[in-house]
């Protein structure tokens, strides 16, 4: 039971899982991801993080592919109706899911399956008889329909199945727990409260907390740019993790590597009372992650890039080249923001300006003095490396 609950959130009811578990019988735990994106990263894998840890335990994994719910859209933490997917966006999305789910799960010990195979073959009296478990009152008491309500913005009534189909799904595959982020909460007890007025055993709902991401404020988002990609390059994905803040390395040890949980309260314990170096720390951290989703000497390799970069002040071994506009202006100088812009290496040349004048800009290693907007063309020659902030670079071709 330790191992279960170390960095959940919530358990309803602790008592129930206790129960089950009592039974000495494997348990199946069920986790219900829809493949609305193809690229995961580490705040997708805390559930998945958490399976594995069940799997470890000899409990069965069922693991379903909301082929199905995704054509409705997951209104959780949504004050706007979902665009809905096509079938084929779904399905492609749903192949990258599953092999960088299997990067965390034991393969032969995770049963998939695909919730349009009984989501589309209900009849509109199958459907009609799932929506009479449940009232509008019951459904509106979510909190993000609540407010949506109150504030007169659209609720599509498609979006009211979405609950009523995920609890659907545990009483297709006879859930005992079936886990979720925090915001899930109302979606897992759907589901409870289905299987029983179908007189089947509730399942215990567990939710895990939301991964903070870099910045240490906001959830883990692409959308937010504080991601750390389980498919990012291992150079990458090290540097950001030697980035996130040091009040924040005991929860990502907890929630995002792969060290059990006696090596984790350890960790704990030596922040606490101030015996760990944090830098040490984070090191050791981003190596640990790095080499779980690229294989065992990924991290250290990483780590020895990462100090020759910021340690030794050298350029990385592979620097990706790019083809810009290099076309001088009327005063015979190129636009050095247009440049950064075009080469990927900022989101646009405003951006680009400010990053100028905050000095993060270099050319060749060289800083580039504050208001440099425009620079002399020999200063861009082929070969030449530009370098923003300390991850990311491009030589010109």
């Amino acid at each position: 039971m330790r191992i279960i609950t170390s960095g959940t959130a919530q358990i309803v009811p602790e008592e129930g899982l206790r129960k089950k578990l009592e039974r000495g019988v494997p348990l199946n735990i069920k986790l219900g991801v829809d493949p609305t994106s193809p690229d995961l990263h580490l705040g997708h894998a805390v559930p998945l993080r958490k399976m594995r840890q069940f799997q470890d335990l000899g409990h069965k994994v069922t693991l379903i592919i909301g082929n199905g719910t995704a054509l409705i859209g997951d209104p959780s933490g949504k004050n706007s109706t979902r665009p809905q997917l096509s079938s084929e966006q779904i399905e492609a999305n749903a192949e990258t899911y599953v092999s960088q789910a299997m990067k965390i799960l034991d393969p032969e010990k995770t049963t998939i399956v695909h919730n349009a195979d009984w989501i589309l073959s209900l009849d509109l009296k199958g459907l009609l008889e799932l929506c009479s478990k449940f009232t509008v009152a019951r459904i509106l008491e979510r909190d993000d329909f609540t407010k949506r309500y109150q504030s007169q913005t659209p609720i599509a009534l498609h979006e009211f199945l979405y609950p009523v189909m995920q609890a659907y799904d545990s009483t297709v595959i006879k859930a005992d727990v079936e886990m979720g982020g925090t915001d899930q909460l109302f979606n897992l007890l759907a589901g409870r409260e289905l299987m029983e007025k179908m007189g089947m055993e509730p399942q215990v709902a567990l939710t895990m907390p939301l991964l903070e991401g870099t910045d240490g404020v906001r959830k883990m988002s692409k959308s937010y740019g504080n991601y750390v990609g389980l498919t990012d390059a291992p150079a990458d994905a090290f540097g950001k993790i030697m980035s996130i803040p040091d009040e924040m390395i005991g929860k990502y040890y907890r929630l995002a590597s792969t060290l059990s949980v006696d090596e984790v309260d350890a960790i704990d314990a030596a922040l606490a009372d101030g015996s760990a170096d944090p830098y040490e720390l984070k090191r050791a951290l981003a190596v640990n992650i790095v080499d779980a989703y690229h294989g065992a000497g990924a991290g250290e390799e990483a780590k020895a890039a990462f100090d020759r970069v910021f340690k030794q002040d050298e350029l990385p071994e592979d620097i990706a080249e790019v083809h810009v506009d290099l076309t001088p202006n009327a005063e015979g100088l190129v636009y050095l923001a247009g440049v950064l812009k075009e080469a990927g290496l900022a989101p646009s040349a405003g951006e680009a300006r400010r990053l100028i004048d905050g000095g993060g800009v270099k050319i060749d290693q060289q800083p580039v003095a504050p208001k440099s907007y425009n620079v002399d063309p020999a200063l861009l020659h082929a070969g030449a490396v530009l370098q923003v902030g300390k991850r990311k670079f491009a030589r010109l071709a």
